[in-house]
C-alpha cells in the first residue's frame, strides 16, 4: 500500500482562513516592515502560520488538539522521516474489533465500531511508544496529527462533533496519511497551549495575528471529540453527542466579556504590528452567530494602541443552515503600534 501525505490545510474547521492566505500576505507584505517573528495566537488549525514560515513562528491555542498539531507543523525539533512512515504504515494495516475506551463510548456515532477500536488501539500504541522512548515529542505530535486528521476524513458529521448523523452507512474506514511536516524550521518557533491572555504577556514578537471567535459557538464543543483524543485522558462523556467535561476550555470572547477580554489583551501586547481578522457578523445572522466584539470597540481598542488601517474582503460565511447571511466581508485591522 503506498503511503499517502496530507498538509496543513486538509482540515475541516470553523473560520479557517486558508481561502484567505492570498488577502492575508498582501495586507502584511505590503504594510508591515522588517518582520521576523510572527506570533498566531489564536492559532486554530495554523493555517495562517503557515503562509508565514520563513519568519520565527509562534503559535498558541487553548484546545490542546490544535496545539499538537501545531507542534508538529512547526516544532523545530527534528524527527525521522522514515520512522514515521512505518509506523503510520504499520497502523493502517491493524485489523482490530477489541473493545478500549473508544469503542466502548463512541462505537457507531462518529464512526463505525470496528473503526473507533482501530482509533482506540492507534491511540494507545502511541503514547505507549512515547513514554517508552521510541519517539520524541515532535514525533509523538506528527502520529497524533496524523490520526486526527484520518478522523476528520471520515467523521459522521457535516465538519464539526455537536451531532452526528443517525442510521447511517460506515463506507468510509480510517486511513493514516503522513503529515508532510518541515525538518527544517526556524530554530527559535514556540508553541503555546494556554489562554491567550496569559500567553499575551510572555509573547514578543514583530507581528501579532488575532483571529479570535466571533460568536457564541465554543470551539470547545465542536471538536470535543477530537479534542479527547488528542488528550487521551479517558474521561466520562454524556449526551447523544458524547462529550466530556470542558468547562476550563471554553472561551471568554465567545461570550459578554469578549470587548474587556479583548482590551485586556490588546494593552499586554508587546509587538510593532497587530493584524485582528474580524469578520462584520455583528447583526446579520441570529443571535448566535453575531459578532461579540463590536466595530467600536475595536477601533476603540486598538486605536489606543496605535494607528489603525481596515481591510476587507468578501467571502461565504459558515452557517447552520438558520442564518441567511448577505455581503459578508473578513476585515484585517492593522494596527501600527506606537513605540
Amino acid at each position: 500500500m503506498v503511503l499517502k501525505s496530507t498538509a496543513i490545510n486538509n482540515r475541516r474547521y470553523l473560520g479557517n482562513k486558508y481561502k484567505l492566505l492570498p488577502f492575508i500576505k498582501r495586507v502584511v507584505n505590503e504594510n508591515c516592515h522588517d518582520i521576523n517573528t510572527f506570533a498566531d495566537l489564536f492559532a486554530g488549525t495554523g493555517a495562517v502560520s503557515s503562509a508565514f514560515t520563513d519568519k520565527t513562528i509562534i503559535t498558541n491555542d487553548i484546545l490542546y488538539s490544535n496545539y499538537i498539531c501545531n507542534l508538529a507543523w512547526f516544532s523545530s525539533q527534528k524527527f525521522d522521516v522514515e520512522k514515521i512512515k512505518s509506523i503510520i504504515a504499520a497502523y493502517n494495516i491493524i485489523q482490530t474489533t477489541e473493545l478500549n475506551y473508544m469503542s466502548e463510548n463512541f462505537a457507531n456515532t462518529f464512526f463505525s465500531a470496528e473503526d473507533c477500536s482501530k482509533i482506540g488501539v492507534v491511540r494507545e500504541n502511541i503514547e505507549q511508544q512515547y513514554k517508552a522512548g521510541k519517539i520524541n515529542e515532535r514525533e509523538r505530535a506528527l502520529l497524533i496529527t496524523s490520526l486526527l486528521y484520518a478522523m476528520d476524513k471520515i467523521a459522521n458529521t457535516c465538519g464539526h462533533y455537536d451531532a452526528y448523523r443517525q442510521g447511517v452507512k460506515f463506507d468510509k474506514h480510517i486511513e493514516l496519511y503522513y503529515p508532510n511536516a518541515s525538518n527544517d524550521n526556524g530554530a527559535e518557533n514556540f508553541c503555546f497551549n494556554e489562554d491567550i491572555n496569559t500567553v499575551a504577556k510572555k509573547v514578543e514578537a514583530d507581528i501579532v495575528y488575532l483571529d479570535p471567535p466571533y460568536n457564541s459557538r465554543q470551539y470547545c464543543d465542536a471538536y470535543h471529540l477530537l479534542e479527547n483524543v488528542a488528550r487521551w485522558e479517558k474521561p466520562a462523556v454524556e449526551g447523544i453527542a458524547r462529550k466530556m467535561e470542558r468547562k476550563s476550555l471554553k472561551s471568554r470572547y465567545c461570550t459578554k466579556a469578549a470587548a474587556e477580554s479583548f482590551e485586556d489583551l490588546v494593552n499586554n501586547l508587546n509587538c510593532r504590528y497587530i493584524l485582528l481578522s474580524y469578520n462584520n457578523m455583528n447583526k446579520k445572522g441570529n443571535d448566535r452567530s453575531n459578532a461579540k466584539i463590536s466595530d467600536d470597540d475595536i477601533l476603540r481598542i486598538l486605536n489606543a494602541k496605535g494607528r489603525v488601517q481596515v481591510f476587507s474582503e468578501g467571502y461565504k460565511a459558515f452557517t447552520t443552515g438558520k442564518s441567511d447571511i448577505q455581503d459578508n466581508e473578513e476585515r484585517l485591522f492593522l494596527c501600527i503600534c506606537h513605540e
